[in-house]
């Protein structure tokens, strides 16, 4: 008995079993308690809870009925199914099974449940839907071509994924108000979707329901809930409790090599049922159902939800239920055939007036709910309306720069020794208090990243106020999550782990760039001086790896000052991503001159400048611009001139003008660039910018690291000031 009821609980069309079991559980197994049946039992069912057991079976279709017994919802959904027909075929690629298979669960949240204004797309509180399975573009294109999206015109679709069209082939943010976020990447956009939730929770705690209460929805395919980000995502979501999130699972069965059964017999329902949402599926093609499923989800207190949709891929065509229909299916003949099928009869890209009407009135529905929404906001006091203005802007405070010229001050003055690490701490805790939009967080590491400060409380679900995240063991979760969070607006996320984790949080950092969002990403543990743990935590060439990222500024500051100002300008940029990479081991003050002026700001200039004539230029970042003044010093001792030019943000010394670079790096001086990490990159400031190849050299790694003490790795490595101005030496002399 014991076997048959496990066997029951991890079988969905065996559920009928465990409830009849489940009737009196004491009175049919006596005593057996060891083997806490009433345990197991109550789980499951607590797992189980949908008004229909589900059915994974791929069954026979009957077009007709469907047709006959919803005929205005039908076709509705066809328009949707024909657009994508139209486009797919008119690009000659793309997915159209997926949106043929979609229409209708799109069609019943639209018209029935998603809360938005097509003619003012981006109001603060309208619902947020992600389609995480990206791939269906043309799903979400035609919803906002249906329902008059000024953005996305006829025209628009009929050049999906040309050159220069809003209509790409995966859905980009930017391209059109309505495109929440960038997805394509599978997992991203559920990833994604946990952010933009936990911005409207941190929202909702700061200004109340009447301000900002609104639901995320987000479309998710077998593909999404396969890539390893989504486990991420959904356990953060679960231990947040974050019951405005609405998932609807894609259930189609098919992948594009063949049925997902080739490759996994991952129970999803009771996978999200384990992480903590509450778990219902319907029938993915009948309105009535996807309307009851989605009504029950909205009741939902203490938990996200995942709506298992059991639908049919590239439904009504010859492809329907196979890998075919995942993909382009643009023969004539075929899609002839299928229009046939849906008793569609209008040419390529011609929608009837009447349904195109009724979409529209679709579009107009929230505009209700976003005048009642205004209507509310303007009884808030002029400060409350301004400071929610300024944050859902992305505008930091007037007060900010003031509050960094005050730290800088202090810290010159004081000159402390401090891991940057820590210098980014005290920074935080200047700033988290004026700039009350920062959500901070950690994947586990809070202790070593330092990045929470007193003032911010924790987020859960008893305190939604609270500022800051415990994201746990979970670097790629974290990322997507800080995207979603930048995406909603409102708030400005940061979160830390270490530099060479960056591995696992790259996806979403690239997505980051690719969106222009302003996430910080302040990444600790930096180079081999984090000592003793290793190669496989010493970050080599991860520095290498950001720096080739387009649109995005990696920082990596020499001390407390230059951590301040890389703060600032992190939190002043609205339109790309930043990353702090900060040091373990404690580093000595080089500003020890006050200016108010942000120089980090230039993303280079002169720390110390030669006495006498300039005969070598010393180029370093972070723990190694202390190496570079203790090198000067020798240098200058010999009567060699030096120069030592902090660089802290690459990308910001090439925004710099010609004439300014120019007086930062003469030429004529040999140079040296000094970083305890790979040289790749620093040609361009060893040999360009008026270098010479015979008069540059670099001292840095040339391999992984080791574990030792950071001490003597830098001696072991030949990161030391006698290594630099012996390479000063022998440049000079014209050895390399």
């Amino acid at each position: 008995m014991i076997n048959i009821l496990r066997y029951a609980a991890n079988v969905r069309n065996q559920l009928p079993l465990i409830w009849l079991f489940a009737a009196n559980p004491e009175d049919t197994f006596g005593d057996c308690t060891e083997y806490n049946l009433h345990s197991l039992i109550s789980a499951t069912i607590a797992s189980y809870q949908p008004s229909k057991a589900p059915d994974h079976r791929i069954v026979a279709l009957d077009i007709s009925a469907l047709r006959s017994a919803h005929p205005d919802h039908w076709m509705r959904a066809a328009a949707i199914r024909t657009l994508t027909l139209d486009a797919v075929a008119a690009a000659t690629s793309g997915h159209s099974g997926m949106p043929m298979g979609m229409a209708d669960v799109a069609t019943v949240l639209y018209s029935k449940h998603l809360k938005f204004d097509a003619t003012n797309p981006d109001w603060p509180d309208r619902d947020r839907f992600i389609l995480s399975a990206g791939h269906g573009s043309m799903l979400l294109y035609s919803l906002l071509y249906l329902t008059g999206s000024p953005d996305m015109t006829l025209e628009q679709v009929k050049n999906f994924r040309q050159l220069g069209a809003i209509t790409a082939g995966h859905p980009e943010y930017g391209h059109a108000k309505g495109i929440e976020t960038t997805t394509g990447p599978l997992g991203q956009g559920i990833a994604n979707s946990v952010g933009f939730a936990l911005a409207e929770e941190v929202l909702r705690g700061r200004f109340g329901a009447k301000v900002v209460d609104h639901y995320t929805y987000c479309i998710a395919g077998d593909g999404c809930l396969m890539e390893g980000v989504s486990q991420e995502a959904i356990a953060l979501a679960g231990r947040q409790e974050l019951s405005k999130l609405i998932v609807f699972f894609d259930d189609n069965g098919i992948t594009i090599d063949g049925k997902v059964e080739i490759a996994d017999r991952t129970d999803q329902m009771a996978r999200f049922a384990a992480s903590g949402w509450n778990v219902l599926s319907c029938d993915g093609h009948d309105p009535e159902d996807i309307d009851r499923a989605i009504t029950e989800a909205k009741k939902s207190k203490n938990k996200p939800t995942m709506i298992a949709c059991k639908t049919h891929i590239a439904l009504g065509s010859s492809a329907q239920d196979t890998a075919k229909g995942h993909g382009a299916l643009t023969s004539p003949d075929f899609i002839a055939d299928t229009r046939e099928v849906y008793g569609w009869s209008h040419g390529a890209f011609k929608i009837p007036a009447d349904i195109k009407s009724w979409w529209e009135s679709v579009g107009t529905r929230g505009v209700a709910d976003r005048e009642a929404w205004e209507g509310r906001m303007d009884k808030l006091s002029g400060a409350k309306q301004k400071e929610f203005a300024r944050m859902m802007a992305g505008e930091a405070p007037k007060k900010l720069s003031a509050t960094i010229k005050a730290f800088k001050k202090e810290m010159s003055e004081s000159a402390p020794k401090l891991a940057t690490r820590a210098a980014s701490e005290k920074a935080l805790g200047v700033i988290n208090p004026i700039m009350v939009e920062t959500v901070g967080g950690s994947a586990d590491l809070t202790g070593s990243n330092n990045t929470k400060t007193p003032d911010m409380g924790v987020h859960t679900p008893e305190n939604r106020e609270g500022r800051y995240i415990h994201y746990g063991i979970r670097e790629h979760g974290m990322a997507a999550a800080m995207n979603g969070m930048a995406l909603h607006g409102g708030v400005r996320p940061y979160g830390g782990t270490f530099m060479c984790f960056t591995d696992y949080a790259r996806g979403a950092m690239r997505l980051s760039a690719l969106m222009k969002q302003p996430v910080v990403y302040v990444m600790t543990h930096d180079s081999i001086g984090l000592g003793e743990d290793g190669p496989t935590h010493q970050p080599v060439e991860h520095l290498a790896m950001l720096r080739a990222t387009p649109n995005t500024q990696v920082f990596r500051p020499a001390d407390a000052v230059e951590t301040a100002e890389a703060w600032q300008v992190a939190l002043e940029t609205t339109d790309q991503p930043s990353v702090l990479s900060l040091t373990r081991q404690g580093l000595p003050t080089v500003r020890t001159e006050h200016t108010t002026k942000n120089m980090t700001a230039q993303g280079a200039y002169v720390l110390a400048d030669a006495d006498g004539k300039r005969e070598a230029i010393l180029m370093a970042t972070g723990s190694e611009v202390a190496i570079a003044m203790a090198a000067r010093d020798i240098l200058q001792s010999e009567g060699i001139g030096t120069r030592v030019v902090s660089m802290p943000c690459w990308e910001l010394f090439e925004e710099q003008p010609e004439a300014y670079r120019r007086r930062v790096l003469p030429a004529g001086p040999v140079r040296v660039g000094i970083e305890a990490a790979i040289r790749f990159g620093w040609d361009r400031w060893l040999y360009g910018e008026r270098g010479r190849r015979e008069k540059g050299g670099f001292v840095g790694m040339h391999d992984f690291g080791a574990s030792a003490p950071a001490n003597e790795l830098y001696e072991h490595f030949g990161i030391t000031a006698e290594a630099v101005a012996q390479k000063v030496r022998d440049l000079k002399a014209g050895k390399r």
